[in-house]
């Protein structure tokens, strides 16, 4: 026997509990992971409260992780007992061992540790495709990016500014618009004390900017849109203040002939070659240091509902982990 935190209903924090539980063997095509360290993120959030259900209750939440192989399935060539690997997507992670399909999970390479691959497996391959593939991120872009200093915020601000990008980021304090400075922004914003557009305006010289990198939602809607220049691309990919509410698409057409898209991560890493390249670019922008990681607080994995409640409270920063 095993331990898992599991949701039975839907709810706060308080709906995390901790139990036993039986793994199992791999099935045919799978592995057993002995997990090492696994991601916190917001979309666990999504997941416990039911925003985004599942097929069936009670169900072990988390989608990122890494880990050491214990056992094979029927069928699995490429990986053996010991090796190193992490994944992001099939949920199920917040748990000390799982079973998950071997085709989902990537080797962690040398002088990766594994809390580091824990901590960048959904959030850094999130900041791929949103810099690399959503909106193909240069020096000639000017972007804005909320919630500058979370998890995503602090990779992908690094890896624009890299790639040669003017950054600017929201940010709900001081102290985060420490972080955020110092992890690639040019300008950031207060939103609690500043006009977010009109600041944006200010730093385009009344131009706006390229693109918009929105995972806050109902509380950055419609603002995000009039940061934007014309033809501009607002990219909505999360809801950490609640849903976007319904609007016209016409709306779009007032503002500038926008573009607007909800990507999520499963549709760029859905083939097995799109999530070894995804995870391969991130992977070479850490051994290249273009991009820094930093875990900022972790927790026992029994104290899940510790670490939801601060998560969110916006008592967070960068990336958060728990030990199993």
């Amino acid at each position: 026997m095993t331990h898992a935190i599991r949701v039975h209903e839907y709810g706060g924090p308080e709906t995390l509990t901790w139990e036993e539980v039986e793994v199992g063997e791999p099935g045919p095509g799978e592995i057993r992971v002995k997990q090492t360290a696994i991601g916190l993120n917001y979309i666990d959030v999504y997941v416990r409260t039911g925003l985004y259900p599942q097929d069936a209750l009670p169900f072990v939440p988390g989608m990122e992780g890494a880990g050491v192989v214990t056992a094979l399935g029927e069928g699995v060539r490429d990986l053996k007992v010991g090796r190193r690997v992490a994944y992001a997507g099939p949920i199920g992670g917040y748990a000390e061992e799982r079973l998950i399909a071997a085709d989902r999970v990537v080797r962690v390479p040398q002088g990766l540790s594994d809390e580091t691959a824990a901590a960048i497996m959904l959030k850094g391959m999130t900041a791929q495709y949103l810099l690399r593939r959503t909106y193909k991120v240069g020096p000639d872009t000017t972007l804005l990016f909320h919630a500058a200093a979370g998890g995503v915020g602090m990779i992908a601000c690094q890896w624009a500014a890299a790639l040669g990008a003017k950054v600017i980021g929201t940010v709900g304090s001081a102290g985060k618009a420490l972080i955020a400075r110092s992890h690639g922004c040019t300008h950031v914003i207060n939103y609690r004390e500043e006009d977010v557009v009109a600041k944006v305006q200010a730093y385009t010289k009344g131009e706006g900017v390229d693109v918009v990198y929105d995972s806050v939602g109902k509380d950055t809607f419609p603002a995000s849109l009039d940061c934007l220049k014309r033809r501009g691309m607002w990219v909505s990919f999360g809801q950490a203040s609640g849903p976007v509410p319904e609007f016209r698409i016409n709306l779009l057409a007032q503002k500038g002939s926008l573009f607007a898209t909800r990507p999520a991560l499963g549709d760029y890493i859905a083939t097995r070659k799109e999530l070894v390249s995804c995870a391969n670019d991130l992977f070479g922008a850490i051994a290249k240091n273009k991009v820094k990681i930093a875990i900022d607080q972790t927790y026992p994995l029994r104290e899940a509902t510790r670490a939801h409640g601060d998560l969110e409270g916006r008592l967070t920063t960068g990336s958060t982990l728990l030990i199993p």
